[in-house]
This record gives C-alpha cells, sequence and structure tokens, in this order.
C-alpha cells in the first residue's frame, strides 16, 4: 500500500436481526426519529432499480476522482457491509461503475454509497444492486490515493462513522449511530 493511506480495523458491527429490522423501516421514519440530523440531503440519489438497503457501514475516504482504497474495500469488507465513499462530492471523475458495483455485489456487499460520481449510469439503473451516488461522470478514476479505510467521514452534511447502520431507499440515506439503535427503531 502506498504512503499516506491508512486502513484502520472496522469495529463491531451491529447485530444482523437489528440490521433486519431496520430494513423493513422507510427512511423518512428513521429521520424523523432522528430529530432529521442523521441523513444525506437530496443531493444523493438512488442508482439502481431495487429494494432497501441496510447494513454496517465501511467507510472509505478517498482524494477525489481517485478510488484505489475502494478496490481495497470492495476485497476487504464483510459479506452485508455497505461501503460508504466519501469523494469530498466531486463529481469530474466517477469512483465506480458497473463492473466494480458487480465485483462488489458478488462479494457479498450489501451496497454502496458514493459521495461523488458514478459511470454506467445505464447499467447501474437496471440492477437491483444498492449504490446511491451524488453525480454521474463518463471521466474514469484515478488509482493513486492517498485515502483512509474505517474512519469517521461526512456524505453530504451527515456524519457517518464505520460500523453505523446505513439504511437507504427511494427517498435517500440515513446513518444509525450504533449506540441508539434499539431507540431509534422503536421510536421509528
Amino acid at each position: 500500500m502506498p504512503i499516506g493511506n491508512r486502513i484502520l480495523p472496522m469495529p463491531a458491527r451491529p447485530d444482523k436481526a437489528l440490521i433486519s429490522e431496520f430494513a423493513q423501516m422507510v427512511t423518512p421514519h428513521i429521520s424523523d426519529s432522528m430529530g432529521r440530523l442523521y441523513g444525506a440531503g437530496p443531493s444523493m440519489q438512488a442508482m439502481y432499480n431495487g429494494q432497501t438497503l441496510a447494513g454496517p457501514a465501511f467507510t472509505v475516504k478517498v482524494t477525489p476522482g481517485d478510488n484505489l482504497l475502494v478496490h481495497w474495500a470492495i476485497d476487504t469488507a464483510q459479506p452485508g457491509d455497505v461501503i460508504v465513499v466519501d469523494a469530498g462530492g466531486i463529481c469530474e471523475n466517477a469512483i465506480i461503475g458497473e463492473q466494480m458495483s458487480s465485483r462488489a455485489e458478488q462479494r457479498g456487499v450489501a451496497g454502496m454509497i458514493i459521495w461523488g460520481a458514478i459511470r454506467d449510469s445505464a447499467e447501474l439503473g437496471e440492477s437491483s444492486f444498492p449504490v446511491f451516488a451524488s453525480g454521474v461522470s463518463h471521466r474514469g478514476p484515478y488509482k493513486e490515493g492517498p485515502g483512509e479505510i474505517n474512519v469517521p467521514i461526512v456524505i453530504g452534511d451527515m456524519v457517518v462513522m464505520p460500523g453505523d447502520i446505513i439504511v437507504g431507499d427511494a427517498d435517500g440515506i440515513v446513518a444509525v449511530p450504533q449506540s441508539h439503535a434499539r431507540e431509534i427503531l422503536d421510536s421509528a
């Protein structure tokens, strides 16, 4: 791994039964139960045609337009994890496309959230594999780094900690802190 990259271990993942319960909820109800403070705004769009996304956040911080550590994340995330990438919201270069999302799906990743651009939007739009992004660009990514894995990141105006429970649907994305998950679920 080149100098400038930091890879931290994933903290404890939330209970799978708890994640399954969140998968039955809609993001507006969850957001309302969290005071509307833990959701990504309208700049994040569902780029797929499928069901609700739910799973623990496997966070990735990259330089805008660079996906070196996203490749590493796809290869090391556990089945059920949601890869959440902070690419600064810059949409000049795509961070992922159809090939990377297919590889993530084959490895059992629950979905991907890109605070930046994707490409191959037509193919991703027909897929049921959950992908959210803030934009689309035909320009490919760089693969030079630096980047970080399993660190706190920001998606739009939403802070995401590694291991937060991510829920995404047609209305948007929320990040539920594990420490308040049961309380939020009961309220929602």
